[in-house]
């Protein structure tokens, strides 16, 4: 599961990628300080099924009954206006977020960052045009993309058979499948219509569509600690995935955490003050953080990761173990493991992510929950806890 992280420079997503990785990166108040992408692992957050067999286990990825998945996050170089063409760092950012699944914006909603990521007063930069000149370099892009392999296609001798392949072929680059260029063609009606009569619309269309299935974009509504109000939020949120964050909150909350002041975890809308030593000025910043909590909630990272892989790519949790009374692994370790799966994942899809041997000698699996005996073409559900029965042993 690859995650990217982009948006222009200096609008806080290097201080989203610490917040959410604990990994230390260089955050600087000036463009491109993200040249070469910063990769680390980040979690996503769902109930492990210790609640559902009311046990008790102690897991390193489970608190006090939340299971923390890995995910891969990707901080990529940022971007200027003309990225498509090359401008800034655009050719660098085009290639690094191509392995990533799920992109997600850092905006500065609250304005105090221009177009080419330099500091001026709260207010003075529209976010939505930040919104949509990301969406416009995608577009040039994928056009350009397109563009290339054009001409081929009209002198095709059979044209509707080669639109597919050579469409296929051009955005395979892109990591997009061929069953997502099959999907936006067939709903667009376009998968057997001549190419010559594609209108400029119809072009436009389509490539609005793919990038949207094969990259879909959430806006991270970053700096809304600096904002007096969220009115220009509701201007943006009817026509996109808008979810409001403060990462450099989320920051100060975990080293405080780290460094033992506070009860804390990702995603929760409060905290608790434990050490009574703490100077004035800490005290009255924790207080200050307390206030903008209670006015969003939470600090929104957790919420944006897991919307992301639950929310928009729909993937699921499933639990391995192969011991189906104790719901251990060999070690005893009770629910060792969490998989994320796509969608529509079958219990084969499964076994071949825990071994390829599992998968060559599958005979059967056993749904833990329902104490069913199921086959290898059985849909997984979210939060599913699974033995595999296999001839074959990992070694």
């Amino acid at each position: 599961m690859h995650v990217g992280l982009f948006g222009k420079t200096n609008v806080g997503k290097s201080t989203f990628f610490e917040a959410a990785t604990q990994a230390q990166v260089k955050i600087g108040n000036f463009p491109f300080t993200t040249i070469v992408p910063n990769t680390g692992i980040a979690y996503v957050t769902s109930d492990c099924p210790c609640k559902h067999f009311k046990i008790f286990h102690q897991h390193q990825f489970c608190r006090n009954g939340m299971r923390l998945i890995p995910i891969k996050l990707i901080d990529v170089a940022g971007l200027v206006p003309g990225a498509s063409v090359g401008k800034g760092l655009g050719n660098k950012f085009l290639d690094d977020s191509r392995k990533a699944q799920i992109l997600i914006h850092v905006v500065d909603i609250s304005g105090s960052t221009d177009s080419h990521g330099h500091q001026q007063q709260v207010g003075s930069n529209d976010p939505l045009n930040d919104i949509k000149f990301i969406e416009n370099e995608f577009e040039i892009w994928f056009k350009q993309i397109l563009k290339r392999e054009w001409k081929n296609l009209l002198n095709s001798k059979d044209k509707t058979m080669h639109l597919f392949n050579s469409i296929s072929n051009r955005f395979s680059g892109l990591s997009i499948s061929r069953s997502d260029i099959h999907f936006v063609l067939n709903k667009l009606k376009l998968l057997t219509r001549d190419p010559r009569k594609w209108l400029d619309d119809d072009i436009d269309l389509f490539l609005n569509e793919l990038r949207k299935k094969s990259k879909p974009i959430m806006i991270a509504a970053n700096k809304v600690d600096l904002c007096k109000d969220l009115q220009i939020v509701d201007n943006i949120v009817h026509d996109h995935n808008v979810f409001l964050c403060s990462a450099a909150t989320e920051l100060i909350l975990m080293k405080a955490k780290a460094k033992g002041f506070i009860n804390y975890n990702s995603g929760d809308s409060d905290f608790v003050i434990l050490r009574n030593d703490i100077s004035q000025q800490q005290l009255d910043a924790l207080n200050n953080i307390k206030i903008l909590l209670k006015r969003i909630n939470s600090t929104g990272i957790q919420i944006i990761l897991n919307t992301a892989v639950f929310g928009i790519l729909n993937y699921i949790v499933v639990y391995p173990v192969e011991d189906e009374n104790t719901l251990s692994d060999k070690s005893d370790i009770i629910l060792p493991d969490a998989k994320l799966l796509p969608p529509q994942s079958t219990i084969k899809d499964l076994a071949n992510e825990i071994h390829d041997d599992m998968a060559t000698g599958f005979l059967y699996a056993i749904d833990i929950k329902t104490k069913k005996r199921i086959g290898e073409d059985h849909k997984l559900k979210h939060g599913d806890v699974i033995k595999i029965i296999s001839s074959l042993h990992r070694k």
